[in-house]
């Protein structure tokens, strides 16, 4: 019988220039310098070290070492001799030792996050972390095994098929062996069903059917079956026979699901709107290094906002929590990180990444998509050669798995009559209209527009989201300013934009967390990415995030926005309170100020005096916060200190035959001198907002659609814009004559 044993303990990690250390797995080199800004974090080849004595093998025992996460590029060497050589860096790869075993050995990986031209991701809006981040263990098998390495394969597939009319599924299983007979067995509330198969070509396979199956139905019901695989040398006999040679299992769960262009999409038969967030795999100071309670305890972030989707971006992430997932009823959205630039040499490895995915997913019930891409457009233009890619990929997820959509999140620039948006069964969109760009209003705009011209395509909302920094506050927030209320303000146009479209098959806010982007330097904080709900470190969850809850958890709460505003200059300040309790009460100072019903959002007008407590219940649920009347605006909480932007030339005069930073991009930018001065003031805008502000900024699309606004209207939206620069910038420009 197969045995597994965890190998994380006691490697010795090398980096050129550093002494070398003893670290234990999960382990990334990038943990510090991978989120703190100046896109400067090592990006190069390190090795691990390992020492071991061979382990007691029977003459019928082979050994292999598993590694679940080895970014980006691994190479292991057994007592010198390269035994696995593997090109990606989120997916499990296995190799045998059995052939280069002494009785001491030495065990190398050579782990390499280097720039390359051929293994993806190269090109995006995160930190590439190295390491051997996820466990490494080992698996001793019998000679004839379930298979171990192809694709990383757990080496049993279960396909549920359900007829939602009969209450019943049809469940395939099958395994891979060398030779033998397997017995398949699927535990179900009515007893154990059990089917035997001979391997022939390697391959077995039974079919089962569960009557009155019991559905896998989201956050509400979400179970699951156990199926397992005992592979035999002969025919077992029925209560007697030798014990299994190889035995494997695995978790599935029967559902039916699809989308329609007009209602969205279906779980189980009835409509099911798919509702939730993003979330990468990395944290403040551990980076993608991440161990089970931090799983966990993500998930459980998930369960308390109430989201029941989760599109698990850009790459394959842990299998314990795609397992998370299925326990918790959360419908996934997984994909491959094939992202922002199309290189011709990767083609290869996006085939790679994307078999890998889901041979090693695919017994997830949770999973309903495989994503192709994201935003593979912002820093590449549609060519022949990039839609052939998609359409090898999309064809790819079908030949493997039929019943699963294919999708793709596509960027706000890329036109929607485009063809790579017919490729894949379902789409998304990635917009930010109001905040790097253009007006709230341009989002609902966008999906009405798309709606009305291709009413038989099914779209959703991928991306959309604003930065905001706990520490940055305003009375009236204002877009790029980094503040809490600026972001409270966004969210709650685009719930209401959400709400209102039931044909948005999936949305998805980004990011349920703030994350490490080395190439970030803005919103007063380094390597940051803080469109996320709820910190880095998992220690705040910002005010956005209860507007979400209040809309989705059925957990009964009342939040007080602003309590991280304490100091408030103006004489009556609004209390805005997050609740799903329909009634909230207001208190200040212990005495009742108002009650008032409504759903999700509370107003309150306060006057304020002096130091002030104010509290809001409903029912048993409260919450309470203090609040200070102060003569000036707490400077401390201002990210860009300067005067407000919409005071910057009032009392100024324009010489109108000369330049200003009231003319157009596009005009500017079709003068010499004038347009040079922009373009290097451009490229250090760009440098602050990291590789994919970099990578896009020569999209077509996205250069016709800023060439239309004034540079004075750029330089608002961008926020971080110091005063001094703006108008040392007009100043040089009016100086040029047009």
């Amino acid at each position: 019988m197969r045995k597994y044993v965890n190998f994380n303990p006691d490697w010795v990690f090398q980096k050129q220039g550093a002494e070398d250390r003893t670290v234990s797995l999960p382990h990334t080199w990038n943990a510090a310098d991978g989120q703190d800004g100046g896109n400067d974090y090592f990006r190069g080849t390190c090795s691990y070290k390992k020492a071991f004595s061979k382990p007691e093998l029977s003459e019928s025992e082979l050994l292999f070492i598993e590694f679940q996460g080895a970014a980006m590029e691994a190479r292991v060497l057994l007592n010198g001799t390269e035994i696995a050589h593997h090109c990606g860096g989120y997916s499990a790869f296995r190799a045998e030792l059995t052939p280069y075993l002494r009785e001491e050995n030495l065990l190398e990986v050579v782990v390499d996050n280097s720039d390359s031209d051929r293994i993806y991701p190269q090109k995006a809006d995160f930190t590439f972390y190295g390491g051997l981040y996820r466990d490494v263990r080992l698996i001793t098998v019998p000679k004839n095994h379930f298979e171990l390495i192809k694709d990383g394969t757990p080496g049993i597939k279960v396909t549920p098929s359900v007829n939602l009319s009969e209450k019943s599924a049809e469940v395939r299983i099958e395994a891979w062996a060398e030779n033998g007979f397997v017995s398949f067995e699927i535990e179900t509330e009515a007893g154990t069903l059990k089917e035997t198969a001979e391997i022939r070509d390697g391959h077995a396979e039974a079919l089962f059917c569960i009557e009155n199956a019991h559905l896998w139905d989201g956050l509400g019901d979400p179970y699951l079956y156990n199926a397992r695989a005992e592979l035999y040398e002969c025919l077992p006999e029925e209560g007697a026979g030798p014990e299994p040679l190889d035995e494997i299992s695995t978790r599935f769960g029967c559902r039916e699901f699809h989308c329609d262009p007009d209602r969205g999409f279906f779980l189980n038969g009835r409509p099911y709107p798919l509702r939730g967030v993003s979330r990468h795999q990395d944290r403040k100071g551990s980076g993608n290094a991440l161990t089970t309670a931090e799983h966990r305890e993500d998930m459980a972030i998930v369960r308390e906002l109430g989201a029941n989707t989760l599109r698990l971006a850009h790459y394959q992430q842990a299998q314990e929590f795609y397992d998370l997932c299925d326990e918790n009823g959360i419908v996934v959205w997984a994909e491959i990180p094939f992202i922002t630039m199309f290189m011709k040499n990767g083609r290869g490895n996006t085939r790679s990444q994307m078999r890998e995915l889901i041979t090693q997913s695919y017994n997830h019930p949770s999973i309903v998509c495989w994503g192709l891409s994201n935003e593979i457009t912002a820093a590449s233009p549609v060519t022949e050669e990039l839609m052939e890619n998609h359409r090898e990929l999309n064809d790819l997820c079908h030949r493997m798995d039929p019943t699963r959509l294919t999708t793709m999140a596509h960027v706000f620039m890329l036109e929607t009559d485009s063809p790579l948006l017919e490729i894949p069964d379902i789409g998304s969109y990635n917009l930010y209209f109001g905040w790097y760009l253009g007006e709230l209003t341009q989002n609902e705009e966008f999906f009405d527009e798309y709606h009305e011209k291709f009413p038989d395509r099914v779209i959703g909302f991928s991306e959309y989201g604003a930065d905001a920094n706990p520490a940055f506050h305003a009375k009236a927030p204002q877009r790029g300013d980094y503040t809490e209320e600026y972001q409270c303000l966004y969210h709650e146009h685009i719930l209401k934009l959400i709400d209102e479209r039931p044909f948005l098959w999936a949305t998805h806010v980004w990011n349920l967390f703030d994350f490490a982007a080395d190439g970030r330097d803005e919103g007063g904080k380094h390597g940051e990415n803080q469109k996320g709900l709820v910190s880095f470190d998992r220690k705040t969850k910002k005010d956005a995030f209860y507007l979400y809850k209040a809309a989705w958890s059925k957990e009964k709460f009342v939040h007080l926005c602003g309590s991280r505003r304490r100091d408030r200059e103006e004489d009556e300040t609004e209390v805005k309170v997050y609740s799903n309790c329909g009634k909230v009460t207001l208190y200040v100072d212990g005495k009742l100020l108002s009650e008032q019903e409504g759903e999700r959002i509370f107003r309150f007008c306060v006057p304020i005096t002096g130091t002030h407590e104010i509290t809001a219940v409903s029912g048993e649920c409260r919450d309470t916060m203090s609040i200070v009347k102060v003569s000036e605006p707490n400077p401390d909480y201002i990210f860009n200190k300067t005067a407000a932007v919409t005071n910057w030339f009032d009392r100024e005069e324009f010489k109108p035959d000369c330049w200003s930073i009231r003319d157009t991009l596009g005009d500017i930018q079709s003068h010499p001198e004038a347009g040079a001065i922009l373009g290097e003031m451009m490229a250090k805008m760009r440098a602050a907002r990291g590789d994919v502000a970099e990578a896009s900024a020569n999209n077509p699309v996205l250069q016709k659609m800023m060439s239309k606004m004034t540079l004075e209207s750029l330089l608002k939206q961008a926020g971080s814009v110091p005063e001094e620069t703006v108008r040392a910038l007009n100043r040089v420009l009016q100086q040029i004559k047009k």
